[in-house]
């Protein structure tokens, strides 16, 4: 399989929402309700969402082609952590969010993670940020195993809402080596 990634247009918007749609149920933890999970989903990642973060110069949509299938894709947010838990946990600054980063589970094990987190770092690293933090589910063991994997280090908490499920989340931060 050789995965290619490339910048999503506005174009792409449908596609990336049927992949967040998708893959976000992943991502939370056993006894999320399918309720909050599909309002999340409404709210979050719908189709007309993703329009506005393509035309949104501050953030960074990347996909995943692997042989002409999306298979996953990743988001960059730009500026200043609104999260005061957040704004205090990272230490590195300027930093830019990785909003997202979800692959399709028939993609697991195919290198398509990396290949989007090495592009996801290099899109930051132009933005001219000097680190990368995320929010990931405190029981979400493997995006926290291949987060630290790829140079991630847990800098503290923060809370995270799917529907009205309150959810625990530990911010992860990697700061960014110049020539990256």
């Amino acid at each position: 399989m050789v995965t290619r990634v490339r910048r999503a247009r506005v174009e792409d918007a449908g596609i990336v929402a049927a992949v967040a749609a998708e893959t976000f149920e992943m991502a939370c933890p056993p006894g999320t309700t399918p309720a909050s999970i599909a309002a999340f989903i409404a709210e979050h990642l719908a189709e007309s969402r993703f329009a506005a973060h393509l035309a949104d110069a501050e953030r960074v949509v990347l996909l995943a082609d692997v042989n002409g299938e999306i298979a996953g894709y990743t988001m960059i947010v730009g500026g200043e952590p609104a999260d005061p838990m957040v704004s205090r946990a990272v230490v590195n600054r300027p930093t830019v969010e990785l909003s997202k980063c979800y692959v399709r589970a028939n993609f697991h094990g195919h290198g398509v993670a990396a290949a989007l987190m090495a592009a996801s770092l290099s899109a930051a690293a132009e933005l001219g940020a000097s680190s990368v933090w995320l929010g990931v589910n405190q029981q979400n063991a493997r995006a926290i195993r291949f987060y630290e994997k790829s140079g991630f280090r847990r800098r503290g908490v923060k809370h995270f809402f799917v529907g009205e499920e309150l959810q625990d989340d530990f911010v992860l931060e990697r700061e960014l080596a110049p020539n990256e």
